[in-house]
Order: C-alpha cells, then structure tokens, then sequence
C-alpha cells in the first residue's frame, strides 16, 4: 500500500513541477543553472530520481520513507501553490 501511496504523490508532484516550469514565475529564473539545463527538464530527472528512490526503499520495507516523501510531497504542493496563486 504504501508503494501506491509514494507512487500516487509522485504524480502530483511532477504535475506540480511541471506546472511552476511553464508558469513563467521569475523564481524559475533563479533557479541554479545546472537545473535549468534542457529546458527545465533536468530539474525533472532529479525529481524522478527521489521518487524513484523513495520507491525502491518503500518496496524493501522501510516505511519511514513513504512518510517522508509525504513530508517533501507536502512542502512542493505548499511551495507551488504559493508561486501558481502569486502569493511568492
């Protein structure tokens, strides 16, 4: 169960990523340069990369992985809808 949970937050943080990349904010623009690299989409590959760790550790049994990538998964939905609203 708790590989479905990390999996389903995974989606919504990539659709939360993806939508500050195409929101044109100007934090975007202050990202560090090696994130900005292919377009934005390297900052993706990192993102793939937790997800897919915390995947891999939730799959060998250890749970507290799956609440702290609810942890991260809160602070992006928090951090995104603070730049989508313009509240940033």
């Amino acid at each position: 169960m708790a590989i479905v949970i990390v999996f389903l937050l995974g989606i919504a943080n990539f659709a939360a990523h993806r939508a500050v990349l195409e929101s044109g904010h100007p934090l975007v623009d202050l990202v560090p340069r090696p994130f900005q690299l292919l377009g934005g989409r390297m900052s993706l590959i990192v993102e793939f990369a937790l997800l897919l760790g915390a995947l891999w550790m939730v799959s060998v049994g250890s749970t507290g992985w799956a609440t702290a990538y609810l942890g991260y998964s809160a602070m992006n939905g928090l951090a995104a809808w603070l730049i989508l609203s313009g509240k940033a």
